[in-house]
């Protein structure tokens, strides 16, 4: 099943700066081939529901053993059965109303 995902993965207890722990779990979606889209506060992620879930563990267990003792994560998530929709679809629709 394919799903939409915004992921929003915050070490706690590393400081201020977590820049390089996004990096990180950039790399890890980077590498499990799926579709992203980072954002100022996370990253859209698009793919197979197993690949998404697995990606976002190993973001978890990267973070950690950089030395993140605690890790908060906010996810919201999307799945269709009627049609296959993209992220570029779901922004494209809005864009077009805003138009008129």
């Amino acid at each position: 099943m394919k799903v939409l995902v915004d992921l929003c993965i915050v070490p706690i207890g590393v400081g201020v700066s977590l820049s390089s722990y996004i990096a990180a779990c950039e790399k890890v979606l980077s590498a499990a081939g799926l579709k992203t889209s980072l954002h100022s506060y996370g990253t859209n992620i698009e793919g197979e529901w197993d690949a998404v879930f697995a990606a976002v563990k190993r973001c978890h267990e990267v973070v950690h053993e950089m030395g993140a003792p605690r890790i908060t994560t906010t996810m919201k998530l999307g799945t269709r059965t009627d049609r296959e929709q993209t992220m570029e679809d779901k922004v494209k629709s809005v864009q077009e109303k805003l138009r008129g």
